[in-house]
């Protein structure tokens, strides 16, 4: 039997998105569930590994596809140690920092672990593509202002990657020749300035930048301090209130921006003032990532779910349109991105790189 799909594995929370590609398309695409009520029998995250292997192998019996048919796996990739963007071969180094979850746990960190048990039991590669840990800053942005906190590269870099490389096909262009400002904007939102193919700089879309469907951005550092010494709350307490409470839940008690939208049709006017300030603050830090490119600019790319709402995009576009031109590619296929990087190495275009030998 021939070799002719890409198996790719994506572990979320409550959930594990599995597809098969065949050039380049996807042929089958399943998210498999996965109740709380057996996720809450492991201690860590990665002691799932077996009961979602488990589930995986099960879906591609009833889909009646034979391992022999697959000829490479791709998995999410987890918080690993920082390394450059590209696709990996999954190693038994990186399997380690996987387990261990070496800048934390997520299920993404599964992704890598299915993959290699997998591959290595068919005798086929297995691979992860531009994990969150990536990491291509220049020294100057990782000064932070306080020695003891250094800034981190924690970013959308699966979604930023594709995008980008969609952007510059469609200018005519080589990635590695222009430079682009890359608006990531979801649950989380990244602004990150990309020169020539890399992510040179970024908000940690966790707990800074502007303000998202659930997270607050960046804080006043005072205010926050007195907050946290207040008594009133505990860690867990001010954790969830900086992501999982924050932005539009707190001020609107709705993370759905349809749902603002339509509160602003109904003539809400605070509706409409915190939509505004949230296409406010993604413009201010576009601009502030146009200065780290010092202006040169051939496009601000508009991704993620939120590049769906017109009301949010022209708001942005109106006041950033002045730096260069404003391109929109709604939504996000990570599924297709981890079948892309792994079908550019397969096919002799790039070259799978070796995580213990790209560890900064």
């Amino acid at each position: 039997m021939n070799r002719e799909y890409i198996l790719v594995i994506n572990p979320g929370s409550t959930s594990t998105k599995v597809a098969l590609f065949k050039d380049g398309k996807s042929v089958k695409q399943k998210s498999l569930s996965h109740p709380n009520e057996e996720l809450e029998k492991f201690e860590k995250v990665t002691d799932q590994y077996e009961y979602r292997k488990t589930i995986i192998m099960q879906w591609l019996k009833e889909e009646g596809i034979e391992l022999s048919s697959i000829a490479a796996v791709a998995g999410r990739g987890g918080l690993l140690r920082s390394i450059p963007g590209g696709t990996y071969k999954v190693t038994d180094a990186m399997i380690e920092d996987l387990k261990v979850g070496i800048q934390g746990e997520h299920a993404s960190n599964l992704g890598g672990i299915i993959a290699k048990s997998i591959g290595d039991a068919e005798g086929i590669p297995s691979f992860i593509v531009d994990p969150v840990a990536v990491d291509e800053f220049e020294d100057v942005a990782r000064i932070s202002g306080m020695p003891e906190l250094p800034r981190k590269s924690l970013v959308h870099a699966l979604n930023i990657k594709a995008v980008a490389r969609k952007a510059a096909k469609d200018m005519g262009k080589a990635l590695d020749n222009i430079n682009l400002v890359m608006c990531h904007l979801g649950g989380g939102i990244s602004i990150a300035p990309m020169k020539k193919g890399r992510i040179i700089d970024v908000n940690n879309a966790s707990d800074g930048g502007p303000f998202s469907p659930d997270r607050t951005g960046t804080l006043p550092v005072g205010d926050i301090i007195k907050m946290c010494y207040s008594g009133k709350y505990t860690y867990a307490e001010m954790k969830k209130k900086v992501s999982g409470k924050g932005g539009l839940i707190a001020y609107l008690g709705t993370n759905d921006a349809r749902e603002v939208e339509k509160m602003i049709a109904d003539g809400d006017n605070k509706a409409l003032l915190i939509y505004d300030a949230m296409a406010y603050q993604i413009s201010k830090e576009i601009g502030a990532m146009a200065a780290v490119l010092k202006g040169d600019v051939q496009a601000i790319v508009l991704t993620g779910g939120l590049a769906y709402s017109n009301l949010l995009c022209e708001r942005i576009e109106k006041r950033v349109k002045f730096i260069a031109p404003v391109k929109i590619y709604p939504g996000e296929d990570e599924m297709l991105a981890l079948a892309e990087g792994v079908s550019r190495v397969l096919s002799g275009e790039e070259r799978a790189k070796i995580y213990e030998e790209e560890v900064k």
